[in-house]
């Protein structure tokens, strides 16, 4: 058709599915399908295909791509987030960044509940100290000498003392 110089419409197939229907009767014949997009056609503002580059088209599918893993990497937060209220409930209000690098290496470190009440509470500071490495780890030093209190140690400290920790 190109190399005759036809002018035609390439149509969206979810489109016209949409047109057929909405339809009342649900007719299913060529002249009557062929008699619809030609409404269609009157209703809307279509433009004649056009060759697109094989550019364009590759970032059409990197676009695609991308919304792609996008919503994939939504959905793996939304599970974290539900696994890690079911396991540790209040794990949100210890660590202000739950993807921070601390984070997920205490989270490594010890995945369990067992594994936080095995450690004690001078390992987990330990382990908070020695995952900093930025002035962080040196102010939580001066909190292991007793200058201030370690909020990660609190926590697992409250946690053990009304029973929670060793429920979950």
């Amino acid at each position: 058709m190109e190399e005759q110089g036809v002018l035609y419409i390439l149509l969206n197939p979810i489109i016209s599915y949409q047109v057929k229907k909405s339809s009342l009767r649900k007719v299913k014949t060529d002249a009557i399908d062929a008699y619809e997009l030609c409404v269609l056609y009157y209703k809307e503002d279509f433009e004649p295909h056009k060759i697109r580059g094989i550019q364009l088209l590759d970032l059409r599918n990197l676009s695609r791509q991308q919304e792609i893993v996008t919503n994939m990497y939504v959905e793996a937060k939304l599970q974290f987030h539900t696994i890690l209220d079911q396991v540790f409930p209040e794990y949100r209000k210890v660590f202000g960044d739950l993807y921070s690098k601390v984070f997920l290496l205490m989270l490594k470190e010890y995945p369990t509940s067992e594994a936080v009440l095995t450690a004690g509470e001078s390992r987990l500071a330990e382990s908070v100290i020695e995952f900093c490495s930025n002035r962080f780890g040196q102010w939580a030093l001066m909190e292991l000498k007793g200058q201030v209190s370690i909020p990660v140690v609190r926590y697992f400290s409250a946690l053990k003392k009304i029973g929670l920790l060793s429920k979950i």
